[in-house]
């Protein structure tokens, strides 16, 4: 298994920076409709709908959904910003997962049993980042198009840090279970481990003068997305374990599915784009 784990790693992060580097934004967005509508069909079965069809129906709505989001700007004068009220909304929901990944399984009693709740579930952790993936990718595309591919990378780095710092500092030192109702394996010393890894990484990054961004909205920013990293991943073990399944999916060999691989990035990705980008209005 963790032969797999590294040949498919070996594969998945080459490609995964040259999309990031060398697609256009028209070619990303379409890149990313299309990891949305894989998520979105992985995120069929935490409805418990079980046949291909009910899952077809499903993905194809939600991923018209978010295409729609995407493109009605360009053609619509919409007097809100409709990205920033998404981007937002998010730190409303991953605060609501906090709770309720803490309070698991009693949690359970207000949601396990509730279509509507299960949706607005799918809704606020794909569409969220679905669009901050495009907004961070689209910073300075105009005077330099690589830019927010350089943040992109970073936010990346640091979700990759944090989960090897973690796995390391667990296994050396690991006692304390983080959540042991949610995810066994994880501790709080692997916790601290992975957060501070990732801090090291920030401050390097700062410091090399590498993104134009005053220090307290880049570390605030960086350190919140950290340990949103962490709730992403724990909220999708709860929602694994309450469908009773082990992986999201199959299509990645050794890494189960495309939420298997995400799960991090969908609460990390769009705090930090909201942080970054709206609450502090960082001039970049």
């Amino acid at each position: 298994m963790l032969i797999q784990r590294l040949l498919a790693a070996l594969v998945l992060i080459p490609i995964v920076i040259a999309g990031l580097f060398f697609l256009s934004i028209s070619n990303f967005a379409i890149v990313m409709l299309v990891i949305f509508a894989l998520s979105s069909w992985e995120w069929a079965q935490f409805l418990h709908f079980t046949t291909k069809r009910s899952k077809s129906i499903f993905t194809i709505l939600l991923t018209t959904l978010a295409a729609i989001i995407y493109y009605l700007p360009s053609y619509v004068y919409l007097p809100i910003n409709i990205f920033e009220i998404i981007l937002l909304s998010s730190i409303a929901w991953w605060s609501v997962a906090l709770v309720l990944v803490l309070s698991y399984p009693k949690s359970v009693k207000l949601w396990g049993t509730s279509f509507f709740n299960k949706l607005l579930f799918a809704f606020f952790t794909l569409m969220p980042f679905f669009i901050a993936m495009i907004q961070l990718r689209q910073i300075n595309y105009g005077l330099n198009s690589y830019e927010g591919a350089y943040w992109l990378l970073y936010i990346l780095v640091l979700v990759w840090a944090t989960d090897s710092g973690a796995y390391f500092a667990g296994r050396l030192w690991g006692k304390h279970k983080l959540a042991p109702s949610v995810s066994p394996g994880k501790t709080i010393e692997g916790l601290m481990g992975g957060v501070a890894s990732s801090i090291i990484i920030g401050l390097l990054v700062y410091y090399s003068h590498f993104f134009n961004a005053p220090f307290y909205p880049f570390m605030i920013s960086s350190v919140v997305a950290i340990f949103a990293s962490v709730l992403g991943d724990l909220t999708e073990s709860m929602f694994k374990r309450e469908a009773n399944i082990k992986d999201s999916g199959h299509l990645i060999p050794g890494h189960g599915g495309i939420l298997d691989r995400i799960d991090s990035l969908t609460a990390a990705m769009p705090i930090f784009a909201a942080f970054i980008l709206y609450i502090f209005g960082a001039n970049m």
